[in-house]
């Protein structure tokens, strides 16, 4: 039998300002999305007012008044290096690690089935607590799909403390746990799948386990029967130590302050370029294609409203952030269009394809340049080691006016020397 566990940082972005700021525990703390829109997490206290996912900061900010509710705007770089963290504790646990999300990560205990893995998982929960200061639960299943659900129960009944195991329970238990579990919490099934499957009298997660596998695929898709399987015991979905390349990467932001401007429009676009070549470097490949687009709030009636993009295909794919501004650029002088109140802009490299087989083109002036390559990698590597943006083009500018807001942001606790937290 596979033993695959799930370790997920239990409301991660919140638990991550708790750390730094233990005033904060159990009091009631939001974190907000980009430009400080919209709840992207909730505190339980916070839950418990009737504060939903995705609400709008501006619609609760009275009662964020009258409740106490502290506000955060989302510190990426905090939770990232705690997330990089919690990795590398769980990577001394096993040499099977699939990094799942920024808070949730599988491992493969099959090779330490002779150990009490209950046991095992309240190690890590030890460990990383006393490390890091950040709560996780740990759910271990047959499957991937089962620890996702044995993690769902570790995390939502206190019996369990925190780690719950699928393995050692008499099937009998196990199903009649399953037929206490919503068929909307199995992994790939979610609030759009749920209500077809409950008109079809598949309510729980024990009634799908039981269902038809074949009949249900004719009805949805091979993923459903591959999940029903997983509910078996069976595996289908193997685990990933190398997350695949991603095929398209994508920057994008929305402004703090509407511009109206031509060179504030090209500095975002360069500073989009730079974060997306630098993913791009990252994964080893290279981009044949730029998408770039600008466009006005929909929400404001009152004004014109514009939107537009284009797809600039290059001669040579490239890597190199020069390069991709110049042709990013020269899309942005076909689109822009003066007097509109821009509120987004964003690009898209496409076409990607890896280092080891760029195609070159005979006839074309633009090449892979050797001293290109190097150039870019010793820009990545002071970056790294300097912090970001240590080394820019000019042309992302340094004012910038017109950059998303984050009057909420907490100190880069982590990551920045002038944050460092002081006891004094």
């Amino acid at each position: 039998m596979r033993h695959i566990a799930l370790i997920d940082v239990n409301n991660f972005y919140v638990s991550c300002e708790r750390v730094f700021n233990p005033k904060l525990i159990n009091r009631p703390v939001v974190v907000l999305s980009n430009n400080d829109g919209c709840a992207v997490a909730r505190s339980n206290e916070v839950k418990a007012l009737g504060i939903g996912m995705g609400a709008p900061w501006f619609k609760f900010k009275d009662l964020a008044k009258q409740h106490g509710i502290v506000a955060f705007s989302s510190n990426y770089a905090l939770y990232a290096d705690m997330s990089n963290r919690v990795m590398e504790i769980l990577r001394d646990f096993s040499p099977d690690q699939e990094i799942y999300s920024i808070d949730e990560s599988f491992l493969d205990l099959t090779g330490f089935a002779k150990r009490d893995l209950i046991q095992y998982g309240q190690d890590m929960r030890s460990r990383i607590l006393r490390w890091t200061g950040l709560p996780v639960c740990v759910g271990i299943g047959a499957t991937k799909t089962l620890a996702k659900l044995a993690n769902h129960c570790a995390k939502k009944r206190p019996v369990y403390e925190g780690v719950c195991n699928f393995n050692t329970m008499p099937q009998q238990e196990l199903n009649q746990l399953l037929g206490e579990i919503a068929v909307g919490e199995v992994w790939g099934i979610g609030r759009q799948l749920a209500p077809k499957l409950e008109a079809m009298g598949i309510q729980t997660v024990r009634d799908l386990k039981q269902a038809n596998h074949q009949h249900l695929r004719q009805q949805f898709s091979v993923v459903m029967q591959k999940t029903i399987r997983e509910l078996n015991g069976e595996v289908c979905i193997e685990m990933e130590e190398l997350a695949p390349a991603k095929k398209q990467i994508v920057s994008s932001r929305s402004f703090g302050h509407q511009v109206t401007d031509y060179q504030s429009l090209a500095e975002s676009i360069t500073l989009y370029i730079s974060r997306a070549a630098e993913k791009l470097r990252k994964q080893q490949s290279y981009a044949g294609s730029v998408y770039v687009y600008i466009r006005t709030s929909p929400f404001k009636e009152k004004e014109p409203f514009y939107s537009n993009g284009m797809t600039i295909p290059l001669p040579t794919a490239t890597d190199d952030t020069r390069l991709l501004v110049n042709v990013a650029l020269w899309g942005l002088k076909q689109l822009f269009k003066p007097h509109y109140n821009y509120a987004k802009a964003g690009v898209m490299l496409s076409e990607l394809v890896p280092v080891q087989g760029i195609q070159t083109d005979l006839f074309s002036s633009v090449q892979v340049n050797p001293k290109s390559s190097k150039l870019m990698t010793t820009l990545d590597q002071i970056n790294q080691k300097m912090g970001k943006e240590s080394i820019k083009l000019a042309s992302e500018g340094f004012k910038r006016p017109w950059k998303m807001k984050q009057e909420n942001k907490s100190p880069c606790y982590t990551t920045k020397w002038e944050d460092l937290v002081v006891v004094g």
